[in-house]
């Protein structure tokens, strides 16, 4: 399997130093026959039994604790949804519609252009949507990894010391992989897509949906897209599966941007295509919509990929945790991940005190340094 990193260290410059700061033990992504078995709790050969920060099998107490705090947090949720409505989401409100018929304006006028053809809208506009998103958003990372620069940006890495700079022929392969599942894959998909959603019964593309409409449609996105991306993910890891599908996506313990759809053919239908489509599917959304939803979806796994802890955007530091330790943080949110206790071994670092969203410009890594090495 490739080098983890990019950088002119060698591999072990690259991907050991961080880890043994993070914690001692790590599951190489090629082991996926051992991989199973500190996941499911369970100790290795000749290793005696699993220690407790190596232990991922659900305890009734922590999985009632963890539902409790979950209940909990929702519960907080709806009570403020429930008492902030009339007053924050009515002024959101005023403003979607005094900016109302500026945007069907707009969106007639482009329908107007494309034709109210909604195999087109649906199969080759969302094609070429969702491509120039993930291309200009993804560029621009891809830039700082080339370049390393700006400079400062150095400092929110939070691997340092790889990928500085990015090997160019791992990037041309990545390059070509990604453009073959958007293409290749991603056309046949977006039709299957188009038909379900003909079964299902499409809406009126002239007119758009309310803004309450649009916030109800995508949470419920996200929550769907949380369940359905988690199993997928965990199942990719399965010892059956993994060597033959998911190990190529982990060639990557210190990923780049782009890197987010670099995978196997039937993991990108299974894992980053469904998942994301199940809650439009299930809503029957408007495409504008699903458009939207697939753009919210695509800067996230680029944010999660990137390898850069941002000030003022989400932490990426539980999946950049994941392609590091392999077997942790299936998830996206990480609600199910705490439920199962697949975020054990991420609890106890300093990674997981660093997975906030940075309100300030200090580099996450300064704000939670690591702890200093004993010396022997």
């Amino acid at each position: 399997m490739e080098s983890s990193s990019s950088s002119p260290l060698p591999a072990d410059d690259c991907g050991s130093s961080l880890a043994d700061e993070l914690q001692p033990h790590v599951v190489p992504p090629d082991g996926a026959e051992s991989a199973p078995n500190v996941q499911e709790g369970r100790s290795t050969p000749g290793q005696g039994p699993a220690g407790p920060a190596t232990t991922l099998e659900p305890q009734n107490p922590r999985l009632l604790s963890s539902l409790y705090s979950f209940l909990v947090i929702v519960s907080f949720f709806l009570v403020g949804f429930a008492a902030f409505r009339n007053t924050l989401t009515w002024h959101l409100q005023r403003f979607w519609g005094a900016s109302g018929d500026f945007w069907q304006s707009q969106w007639d006028r482009f329908i107007d252009f494309t034709g109210e053809d909604p195999a087109h809208l649906w199969v080759a506009s969302t094609t070429i949507f969702t491509m120039a998103v993930y291309w200009v958003f993804g560029g621009i990372y891809t830039l700082f990894d080339v370049t390393c620069r700006p400079a400062i940006i150095r400092r929110y890495k939070m691997q340092p010391g790889t990928n500085e700079p990015v090997d160019r022929r791992r990037l041309a392969k990545v390059i070509a992989t990604v453009l073959l599942n958007q293409t290749v894959v991603g056309v046949p998909m977006a039709y299957c897509m188009y038909q379900a959603m003909r079964f299902r019964g499409l809406n009126d593309l002239r007119e758009l949906p309310t803004f309450h409409w649009v916030l109800a449609e995508l949470s419920f996105c996200i929550f769907i897209e949380e369940i359905g991306f988690y199993y997928a993910h965990r199942l990719l890891h399965s010892r059956r599966i993994y060597r033959y599908i998911h190990k190529q996506h982990h060639e990557w313990t210190a990923p780049i941007a782009i890197t987010a759809i670099y995978c196997h053919p039937v993991e990108h239908v299974f894992s980053n295509l469904v998942p994301p489509f199940l809650g439009i599917f299930m809503l029957g959304s408007h495409v504008a919509v699903a458009w939207l939803w697939f753009t919210l979806v695509i800067l996230s796994t680029l944010n999660a990929h990137s390898g850069y802890h941002l000030p003022f955007f989400p932490s990426p530091e539980a999946h950049d945790f994941h392609h590091l330790k392999f077997n942790q943080c299936f998830g996206v949110l990480g609600v199910l991940d705490r439920l199962h206790g697949t975020d054990a071994l991420f609890r106890t670092t300093k990674a997981y005190a660093r997975h906030i969203m940075m309100l300030s410009f200090i580099p996450a890594r300064e704000a939670f340094p690591e702890p200093a090495k004993k010396a022997f």
